[in-house]
């Protein structure tokens, strides 16, 4: 058992009837925004060998913030890929909004249907962790959904995106920045040993901090233009989040 998940949820039980009463009022003053529109599409380098990227996961990958998924995640990832690798790429989005591990395990793995698939990137963490899930039960999901995916992807790259930052969230109060960020961060240690396991599966463990991000890619921004809501993240972050998953696929030397 995870001590460090027994010891939180020991300070946290205390905290519950706060968080329930809080959390309704977020859920009433957050505007609901829908998904990102045009799931698939298509980055074109003449002359150039195709490449097939697909994206799961979570609001986060089904770009709940963005107009379109070619100013989301996505499409962006598509972009810097095909500049590293002078591919054309197509891709494809597989993401619900409010989906859990297990949830994209019963529900989105079994409509995935390209073939072959060169690269699988998966977006998740955020929904566990809002329902309190604990790290055990978030490992077997993760195991599970890797070996679905498996079953008709034997050999294809999976990264694993970095966690959502929840204590960075601005609509979120004090109290549930503590207790779900908290959460998050563990449900990321657990992923980091389920990966270490599994072969050519990956998992970018960076802590995100927009601060981080203004100060490594020398932007002219605020932490609050990262946000669409205070919760979802707005088209910039998404294009830098892109980016530097990009870069970190570059530097693994995964594909």
């Amino acid at each position: 058992m995870n001590i460090k998940y027994v010891l939180g949820a020991i300070v946290s039980v205390p905290l519950l009837p706060l968080l329930y009463v809080q959390g309704k009022k977020i859920r009433k003053t957050i505007p609901q925004l829908p998904e990102a529109t045009g799931i698939e599409g298509s980055t074109k380098n003449a002359g150039k060998e195709s490449f097939q990227l697909i994206t799961i996961g979570e609001s986060t990958i089904a770009g709940v913030g963005a107009t379109t998924h070619e100013k989301a995640f996505t499409g962006t990832l598509a972009n810097e890929l095909a500049t590293q690798l002078e591919k054309s790429i197509s891709w494809k989005v597989y993401a619900k909004s409010g989906y859990t591990a297990e949830r994209v395990h019963d529900k989105i793995v079994e409509r995935i249907t390209e073939k072959p698939v060169d690269l699988i990137v998966i977006g998740l963490g955020g929904n566990d962790s809002f329902k309190l899930h604990s790290p055990k039960k978030w490992n077997i999901a993760i195991r599970k959904l890797i070996a679905k995916i498996r079953i008709s992807y034997p050999e294809t790259p999976i990264v694993f995106i970095n966690m959502p930052p929840i204590k960075e969230f601005p609509a979120f109060t004090g109290a549930i920045r503590f207790v779900i960020g908290n959460l998050v961060q563990l449900l990321g240690k657990e992923l980091e040993k389920v990966v270490q396991g599994c072969e050519n599966v990956h998992y970018y463990s960076r802590t995100i901090t927009y601060d981080d991000f203004i100060d490594r890619m020398n932007l002219d921004a605020t932490p609050a233009d990262f946000f669409s809501d205070g919760v979802h993240p707005s088209e910039l972050a998404y294009q830098v989040w892109a980016r530097d998953v990009a870069e970190y696929i570059k530097t693994k030397k995964i594909i």
